[in-house]
């Protein structure tokens, strides 16, 4: 049935609670992998408090605009398609560290683009850094992890993505009141904007050197047959209790005679999209989680609330604070994940996004919109749309932001997660791309716009209720049981 996940393994938790309190390895190795999320996250948002003042000094319309801001996607989806093959190849800390390059490459070369093709290019640039750390963390994080605690675990990516996108808006206002507005000289010349672009080193910096100080994944290293390196990183995370039996089964579900390929994802004897049922599922948490439109709010929302009436230092700090509710909201999740489970969590979410969504939308709709394409909200209106978006914000942090990357990280089986999380987070870069891109030409129709994404944030409820799987508590050892009963679950809808 589609309610129904793959069945829990009798043996031995491979991690008990009781370890993980005692030595607290596994969350300092969850914490470093999950510093990449951090970098995404800044690398994501450092851009909204640079959009006017791109838009302006480079002299671009509303179409360059949106290329601009969602360059970075593209870039995104090719890192995150690769990732997983490259990873299957030389490992999951050797992608951290080209991530972190990659990073740092794109902080500097954005940060003195003399115009707007050379920044693209740098935002791709780090956009690949992105699309790599957005795969290769919650993978890493779940090979790593216990079953008990892996959704605490897995949340920390979300929980980083969303401190870097707080971080990003803490370092963007306080740049940009220094210098009295972000397109204002700073220092040695440059403007505000640019400052916020070069910032991103520190972090990229902190990630590279971090990355040397934790074990490469003990999956990978029985799938490299590394047996006596996997057996000794294995001790380190769980001491002596059931080594062999954790790396007899660890190596019952990678046994094959081939590599691993892309072809792993497909049925037997199947055509080119006749991947596996789960695959599918993935696919479609990725979309649904940003059809809703999340990153309209962290992309533009400097530039939707000054289209509103707020000043740009306003619309700065109401930026700061959604970003602090998306921390606090993660937080909930964390507690929660591991209790009631994922799918609840999710469903709950999307009822949530739903109701705000369409309350933004129906007041949007009402507002008017001058000569110069500004939105006037009917009068005390702006309070409600406010407040609904961080409501939204709120509904999404606590089920979509954490609960997919989760999900995503431990579902597939172990023969073809990498490959599986790189193409579901492709198609994700993808769809945050066409919204991302898609949103400065609706700004004078943003009840239609969050029409959509309402819309979309109702068939997300449906897609969880009639597909998602529960995973809580089981053994990654056990996923591929959730291959049959997805495909299970197709043939009888």
């Amino acid at each position: 049935m589609a309610g129904q996940g793959p069945p829990v393994s009798d043996e031995p938790s491979a991690i008990s609670d009781e370890d993980f309190s005692s030595g607290g390895t596994a969350v300092r190795i969850a914490g470093v992998a999950a510093l990449g999320g951090l970098l995404f996250g800044y690398d994501s948002a450092v851009i909204n408090g640079a959009v006017k003042s791109i838009e302006e000094q480079f002299e671009i319309g509303s179409i360059e605009l949106g290329f601009a801001v969602a360059s970075a996607l593209l870039g995104a989806a090719v890192g995150a398609m690769t990732a997983g093959r490259i990873a299957d190849k030389i490992g999951r800390i050797a992608v951290m560290k080209i991530a972190a390059v990659l990073f740092f490459i794109s902080a500097i070369g954005t940060a003195f683009a003399p115009e707007v093709i050379t920044l693209v290019v740098f935002r791709v640039v780090g956009g690949i850094g992105v699309g790599v750390a957005s795969v290769i963390a919650p993978a890493y994080i779940a090979e790593t992890s216990p079953p008990r605690i892996r959704g605490r675990l897995g949340s920390l990516q979300q929980l980083a993505i969303v401190l870097g996108i707080f971080l990003s808006f803490a370092v963007n206002t306080l740049l940009q009141t220094i210098a009295g507005g972000a397109s204002e000289n700073l220092w040695f010349g440059l403007e505000a904007w640019r400052w916020m672009f070069l910032v991103m080193m520190v972090p990229a910096v902190v990630y590279g050197v971090l990355s040397f100080t934790i074990p490469e994944s003990p999956r990978y290293l029985v799938a490299s047959h590394k047996i006596p390196e996997a057996r000794r990183v294995l001790n380190l995370l769980l001491g002596e209790k059931n080594l062999e039996i954790t790396i007899d089964r660890i190596k019952e579900t990678l046994e094959r005679e081939d590599k691993p390929s892309w072809k792993d994802m497909r049925k037997p004897g199947g055509s080119v999209l006749s991947f596996y049922g789960i695959v599918w599922v993935g696919l479609g948490l990725s979309v649904f989680q940003q059809f809703v439109g999340i990153n309209v709010i962290f992309y533009y929302s400097n530039v939707l609330w000054q289209a509103v009436g707020f000043s740009e230092s306003e619309a700065a700090w109401s930026t700061v604070i959604t970003s602090v509710i998306n921390v606090l909201t993660t937080l909930i999740a964390i507690a929660l994940i591991d209790k009631i489970g994922r799918k609840p969590l999710l469903l709950i979410g999307s009822s949530g996004m739903a109701v705000t969504l369409l309350t933004m939308s129906v007041i949007f709709a009402n507002a008017t919109v001058g000569a110069d394409g500004v939105p006037a909200l009917p009068e005390g209106t702006d309070i409600i749309a406010l407040i609904a978006a961080n409501l939204f914000v709120v509904a999404f942090g606590m089920s979509w932001g954490p609960v997919v990357w989760v999900l995503l990280g431990e579902m597939f089986p172990n023969r073809i997660r990498a490959a599986a999380l790189g193409l579901a987070a492709a198609g994700q870069w993808v769809a945050n791309w066409l919204i991302t891109v898609s949103f400065p030409e609706l700004r004078s129709h943003l009840g239609l716009a969050y029409g959509f994404y309402g819309l979309c944030a109702v068939l997300s409820g449906l897609f969880v209720w009639k597909w998602v799987m529960e995973t809580k508590g089981v053994s990654l050892e056990d996923m591929h049981g959730a291959i049959v009963a997805s495909d299970k679950s197709a043939k009888t809808a």
